[in-house]
């Protein structure tokens, strides 16, 4: 089994995971990281967590929404369609969600982590 890898820091625009800077938000979705358009909250729609609900919940427990500088509840239509897949949902700032992510991988937990940048 594979390590997930850490998200070692973030600010600036982006996020330090496993050693390497992403610039701008990340999704990680089966221990890889990997560039998401979404720059905030207000935007965050069904197509934009695609990757999530393609892989549905034998691949995902929850999703941890990481969700800027601040923390505002989702669409209700996001938080509808991860609950009719069967998918928890987990929201908080950014920062929080890091650390979250960090303490959730090392359990082993199937997570997808949805970081937006700050």
């Amino acid at each position: 089994m594979r390590q997930p890898p850490a998200i070692e820091g973030y600010g600036a625009g982006g996020f330090r995971i496993g050693g390497d800077w992403h610039s701008g938000s990340v999704l990680i979705l089966d221990d890889l990281p990997r560039p998401w358009s979404l720059g905030r909250l207000e935007d965050l729609t069904l197509q934009s967590l695609e990757p999530v609900f393609a892989g549905g919940h034998a691949t995902v427990e929850f999703v941890l929404l990481g969700a800027g500088k601040t923390t505002a509840p989702p669409p209700k239509g996001v938080r509808r369609a991860l609950e009719a897949e069967g998918l928890g949902l987990e929201v908080m700032d950014t920062a929080s969600a890091c650390r979250h992510y960090n303490l959730f991988a090392q359990e082993g937990r199937r997570i997808a982590a949805a970081l937006i940048a700050i």
